[in-house]
């Protein structure tokens, strides 16, 4: 492929599964996380496999940190990227408990802010038509309790593709990816870790299982594909379709205890 493509949180989950899949498939992969030892680790894995990969350690919710990873993938790769992929972000609780105004904010920045400013950096930077992708969540759509920083978070970014791809028509393209459940397990730093779901996990899903990383990084790799040019600022669900699944009281096993 040789595109050149980067990463926001690139280090562990949906983020990893990225970084791997497409610098597997020959791409140059820059990527931002900020957990170092992640970081350093992915890349030296990458390494040792010849494969293209750089890790840049930093906290994409302060402006100088994204201005000066662009820069340095720009003065690498001065013809510029192919793809743009805005995966990171992060919990902190809700209204109930755990989420203050600064963290309220913070959430905001990084899930938010950051895609906004990297796609400002990159505009002028792009090969061809570029691509970005942004990763949203069901939770953009619906809701469990003390969750409001992840979902304002993601309800943004969701909003926010379409913004852009009015915007960077004749630039980039610009779309969205709402993730249901994901076992990212494999993809953090537990080498032994072993899935354990109970029957209800599977069975709530249309689909009859819990969705992987690599559900979501193949949907990743079909709205980089120039030749799906005519899907823009759209979003596209990927959740097994459990947010399709309608649950009244005593359907599916399930009562209502208040």
């Amino acid at each position: 492929m040789n595109r050149i493509i980067v990463v926001t949180g690139g280090a562990a989950g949906i983020g990893r599964c990225t970084v791997e899949y497409f610098a597997s498939k020959g791409d140059r992969i820059y990527f931002i996380d900020n957990n170092q030892k992640a970081t350093l680790a992915l890349t030296e894995r990458m390494h040792r496999k010849g494969l293209n990969v750089t890790g840049y350690t930093g906290d994409i919710a302060e402006k100088q940190v994204l201005e000066d990873f662009a820069r340095r993938v720009l003065d690498e790769q001065p013809q510029g990227i192919h793809c743009l992929i805005n995966n990171a972000c992060l919990m902190h609780g809700g209204i109930l408990e755990g989420c203050d105004y600064e963290d309220f904010l913070y959430i905001q920045r990084v899930g938010v802010a950051a895609p906004y400013m990297l796609a400002k950096l990159f505009k002028d930077h792009f090969c061809g038509l570029g691509s970005i992708v942004n990763i949203s969540s069901t939770r953009a759509f619906q809701s469990q309790p003390n969750t409001e920083s992840y979902t304002a978070a993601k309800g943004g970014i969701t909003a926010l593709t379409h913004a852009l791809a009015v915007s960077l028509q004749g630039i980039a393209r610009v779309n969205s990816i709402a993730p249901g459940w994901i076992d990212t397990g494999a993809y953090h730093d537990d080498n032994n870790y072993v899935p354990a779901y109970t029957e209800g996990d599977i069975a709530q899903h249309p689909s009859l299982r819990v969705g992987e990383p690599a559900d979501i990084v193949r949907t990743i790799d079909f709205l980089c594909d120039e030749r799906n040019t005519f899907i823009n600022g759209e979003n596209i669900t990927v959740d097994g379709g459990m947010s399709k699944l309608m649950v009244y009281h005593n359907d599916c096993g399930w009562t209502y205890r208040p």
